[in-house]
């Protein structure tokens, strides 16, 4: 069964980059969390806080979501430990295969929460300086498992232990996984994120900016 491992949220801290300050130290944290559709440069979940505004935050980035598995893995690849919120994400999961995820699906996450999935997660500087692991925009970039960002599209409350269930998945080959290496490390894909349906418009409007000369039909 598919679940929510741990909610997890983060307050203002010092970080040596250009912004000063971040809130990518997610701790987990027990009971319900309220989660709603969140303005501009927020979060979707009630305590959680975004320093980095213009390019986190608001109604396509409510929740960022990261699977156990894949940070299980990253932990025997760095030979290091990795807390529930290590890499940042509010929600960590269990059972899902977030990479494979499709873009626009619908996720019932315990009894009144709707969520749905929107963008892959891109790493930035701030990530890297946080895990504080050389080269680790490449390292990330190239393992091609960035997690999922998510849109409220029914607010409710979170907790440890919520069953996730899928219960709408467009027809559609445009997977998280998919997207984020078409953006990155593979732009012949890149076609395919102005034909599928839902995806959000950050996405379209970077494929068609993107989009090399003879690929856009």
């Amino acid at each position: 069964m598919a679940l929510v491992r741990s909610v997890n949220l983060g307050s203002a801290r010092p970080i040596r980059t250009s912004i000063g300050t971040t809130g990518i130290d997610k701790r987990p944290v027990e009971g319900p969390v309220r989660v709603l559709v969140p303005a501009a440069g927020a979060s979707g979940l009630s305590g959680d806080t975004i320093c980095e505004t213009r390019h986190h935050g608001g109604p396509d980035q409510a929740v960022y979501a990261y699977a156990r598995e894949d940070l299980d893995r990253w932990e025997a690849d760095l030979g290091r430990s990795l807390r529930s919120g290590s890499f940042g994400e509010n929600l960590t999961t269990e059972g899902l295969d977030l990479t494979a995820a499709v873009l626009g699906e619908h996720w019932r996450v315990g009894y009144g929460l709707v969520l749905q999935v929107t963008l892959p997660r891109i790493p930035c500087r701030t990530f890297a300086t946080w895990l504080a692991e050389a080269g680790w925009v490449k390292t990330f970039t190239l393992r091609a498992a960035p997690g999922a960002y998510l849109r409220v599209l029914r607010p409710g409350t979170v907790r440890a232990g919520d069953p996730v269930v899928v219960t709408d998945r467009p027809d559609s080959p445009v997977t998280v996984g998919l997207a984020f290496r078409a953006i990155t490390t593979e732009p012949e894909l890149l076609p395919l994120l102005l034909e599928a349906p839902a995806v959000p418009d950050e996405l379209r409007d970077i494929a068609r900016r993107r989009v090399p000369v003879g690929l856009d039909g």
